[in-house]
């Protein structure tokens, strides 16, 4: 047996020094050149792969000019409110005031009796006649030389007092009635008919109601978008909607709530609508132009910015920052898409700023 395995051996040396001498180890690269497969060497440089082109989607944006709708709750109040209280002391004579009674701006509602008071009035007002009929007398005196000039001026005097007296009397004598400042809805009646009242005594309260109000409060993120005249559109309680506008945004703000009180007036002229009902207010800002977009094309750069990936005519993708300026059912509505551009709908997170793309509209729409 060992002499067999030494005859092995010699066979198997013989046989592999036959192949090195042979030199076919030595065509291998040669062999991958033929084929289309050479191995790069020191004086062939390796080539650098052709850049990836993706394929994207892209859509023209559309362009809206948008009015932000701001949502606030709210009541109703009275545009004027009034406590109306007796200017003088007596007995209730006339009393034109029901509850939930209408009155007209300037409209007596209430007189007292005051005979004396009536009477002075009239007494001044002959008085004043009179004075004025001397003065007349006096000026044609003096005129003719048959007076003096201290005579006309003494009767001038006596006119201008006897003015006076009656404005006096006529003040004293309005004071017994009682007008209605403005238009409105009597909401309350404190006094009866032949019911003795002293000064100051509360009467009536009146409502107006045409305009209505309704207030709101605006937090301080919302606030620049609401001025003086922006629409609103109002839903009160009851299921009544009407359009309405802001007449006031307060410059100061709640110190508890740290938000401001508007008011939207609303046209109210058969004064339907009560002062307290609840209601839930939409403010329009100014209209600003914009492009609703899907949410999730919504990305962000390398920065953490929020914005849209767009591609223009040279089909280059860029990296637009947006501002997100309203959340609506068909989408995000956004402001800081350029003109000029395609919004990539799909594939806009496997693409970076100066990629080029290849775009195929209709693709993710």
């Amino acid at each position: 047996m060992p002499k067999f395995h030494r005859i092995a051996a010699i066979c198997v040396l013989v046989a592999a020094g036959a192949w090195i001498a042979t030199g076919e180890f030595s065509s291998v690269g040669s062999a991958q050149v033929a084929e289309g497969k050479e191995i790069p060497t020191p004086e062939t440089p390796v080539q650098d792969p052709a850049p990836l082109v993706r394929t994207v989607a892209a859509v023209e944006p559309a362009f809206v000019d948008h009015a932000r709708a701001i949502r606030l709750s709210g009541i109703t109040e009275a545009d004027k409110r009034t406590d109306l209280a007796a200017r003088a002391e007596g007995v209730i004579a006339a009393l034109a005031l029901t509850k939930g009674g209408v009155v007209a701006a300037g409209q007596v509602v209430m007189e007292l009796e005051g005979p004396e008071t009536v009477a002075q009035e009239e007494i001044a007002r002959i008085a004043l006649a009179q004075k004025e009929r001397d003065l007349e007398v006096a000026e044609r005196l003096f005129e003719g030389g048959s007076t003096s000039e201290s005579n006309l001026t003494n009767a001038r005097s006596a006119r201008d007092a006897a003015q006076a007296e009656l404005n006096r009397a006529r003040a004293a004598a309005d004071r017994l009635r009682l007008k209605a400042p403005f238009a409105g809805v009597v909401d309350t009646v404190s006094v009866e008919l032949g019911e003795w009242v002293q000064t100051g005594t509360p009467v009536a309260t009146i409502l107006s109601l045409d305009p209505i109000l309704v207030k709101a409060e605006v937090s301080e993120v919302d606030l620049a978008a609401v001025t003086v005249g922006s629409t609103a559109k109002v839903r009160l309680v009851n299921g009544t909607e009407m359009d309405g506008t802001v007449r006031l945004v307060a410059r100061e703000a709640s110190a508890q709530t740290r938000t401001f009180p508007v008011e939207i007036a609303l046209p109210n002229p058969r004064m339907a609508l009560p002062s307290g009902m609840t209601a839930q207010v939409t403010v329009f800002a100014a209209p600003v132009r914009a492009v609703v977009v899907p949410r999730s094309i919504i990305t962000l750069s390398d920065e953490g910015k929020l914005g849209l990936r767009v591609v223009g005519d040279d089909n280059i993708a860029q990296f637009a920052a947006v501002t997100i300026i309203d959340d609506t059912p068909e989408g995000l509505v956004v402001t800081g898409v350029p003109e000029g551009v395609r919004i990539i709908t799909a594939g806009q997170d496997l693409v970076r700023n100066g990629d080029t793309v290849k775009v195929a509209a209709g693709i993710g729409q």
